[in-house]
């Protein structure tokens, strides 16, 4: 008889063998992420001279670091973290240290710093994605794994908060470029310690072998399709959770300069949203759900846009901050129950793609909402620049829920079975 699964609570995750080595080396690899974006921001523009010039290079070093995103999960998902991830690493780590010796000195063609940053960017590790996929490798149970997740989701969004300050102090006493290698050390550091952690262990290859004899008599056109479907709706939402959240920062900015109060101001506003999403998704981890999370998903997407809706009513930075704050209880309840259901839906060899897709789709709506806002704040009144961010996040709790078909009948606990199954090929690398 297997021993008693451990009472569902935040503690009881930590408690699983190798959960806190493995969790603590992932975060340290994660704040890298943090760290790297304003440190090359600035290294950059110190390089260059050139807002311009920096950003354009950024822009190049993220589009490469989030569309490829997919296709380095997926050397993850077949390979394993320790001959993908780790390699991966320090091929980023590597990369990073040549960007920064090639800032170090002013007058470099930004031609060569485009090709450093876009090289780095196209390596980026998927270390919260294999994160993820190691938390459900872990934990069998449906309500833990919850509670995994919203942990991993508050500590992501604390890490990109602490990462900015550790920057500031960074370049109060060294060049920006220095910032750049702190990056790669974390990333080499995180990643080395999170491949050794038998909780990491991939596959052996036998057993990948066992997989692939089970997987073939499935059509892979059917499966893939399958999974591709049981994919769209936490994929959409993410990508609609990336357009809303993008979007609040650049209305707090126009906001405060409407209203004529100070550039300080934008900045609680924002520590609302971050404040307000790592209350809710500690409480969306605790709190014992008996609805699925296909169902549960479409309420907190709604619940985002109707608050952020509500925001451009604010006649004060009072209730702007309440009702931002509103906004954030529901932004990482969204983002963990879209890993959960894509998780639920993917085929054990697809696990790190399929959390990778919802990253980039976060990322890729952040990255299209801030244009969109950009261009619509010139153009309407501000309320109704709040009710459009809010409507894209409405609009996406009407993605309908499908469930792959090998895993519609088991959606209360992961499956230890390889999956009949098999990703669809436009998802290999």
């Amino acid at each position: 008889m297997s021993p008693p699964l451990p009472r569902p609570s935040y503690a009881a995750v930590l408690r699983v063998p190798h959960a806190r080595r493995t969790f603590a080396a992932a975060l340290v690899g994660r704040l890298s992420y943090g760290t790297v974006s304003l440190s090359l921001m600035l290294a950059l523009s110190r390089s260059t001279g050139s807002y311009a010039v920096a950003g354009l290079v950024m822009a190049l070093f993220g589009a490469t670091s989030v569309f490829l995103s997919p296709y380095r999960a997926g050397l993850v998902d077949r390979h394993g973290p320790r001959r993908a991830l780790f390699p991966m690493a320090l091929l980023y780590a590597a990369l990073l240290c040549v960007t920064a010796a090639v800032c170090w000195r002013p007058g470099v063609p930004a031609a060569v710093l485009a090709v450093t940053a876009a090289a780095a960017g196209a390596c980026t590790p998927p270390l919260g994605p294999s994160m993820r996929a190691v938390w459900a490798g872990m934990l069998p149970d449906r309500a833990l794994l919850r509670r995994a997740y919203s942990l991993d989701g508050v500590a992501e969004e604390l890490l990109f908060v602490s990462g900015p300050l550790l920057v500031g102090v960074v370049v109060g006493v060294a060049p920006p470029a220095v910032g750049v290698l702190l990056s790669a050390a974390l990333v080499t550091a995180g990643t080395l310690g999170f491949v050794t952690s038998p909780a990491a262990d991939g596959p052996r290859p036998a057993e990948a072998e066992a997989e692939a004899e089970e997987d073939r008599p499935e059509p892979a056109g059917r499966a893939g399709a399958g999974q591709a479907g049981a994919l769209l709706q936490p994929v959409v939402v993410a990508a609609a959770v990336g357009v809303s959240v993008s979007a609040v920062d650049l209305l707090a900015v126009a906001y405060a300069g409407e209203h004529g109060l100070g550039g300080g101001t934008v900045a609680w506003v924002l520590a609302a949203l971050s404040a307000g999403s790592a209350v809710g998704g500690l409480l969306n981890g605790a709190f014992p759900w008996k609805s699925a999370a296909r169902t549960r998903l479409p309420f907190f997407v709604a619940g985002l846009g109707l608050c952020l809706a509500a925001a451009g009513l604010a006649p004060g930075l009072g209730t702007l901050v309440l009702a931002v704050t509103g906004a954030g209880l529901f932004v990482a309840p969204a983002l963990t129950t879209a890993y959960l259901i894509a998780d639920e839906s993917a085929a054990p060899g697809f696990r790190v793609r399929a959390g990778a897709w919802c990253n980039t789709a976060v990322n890729a709506g952040g990255s299209a909402g801030a244009a969109a806002v950009g261009l619509l704040v010139e153009r309407l009144p501000l309320s109704v620049c709040f009710a459009v961010s809010g409507a894209v996040a409405a609009v996406a709790a009407l993605v309908p829920a499908r469930r792959r078909a090998a895993s519609a009948g088991r959606a209360g606990a992961v499956s230890r079975r390889p999956s009949r199954s098999r990703p669809s090929p436009s998802g290999r690398p």
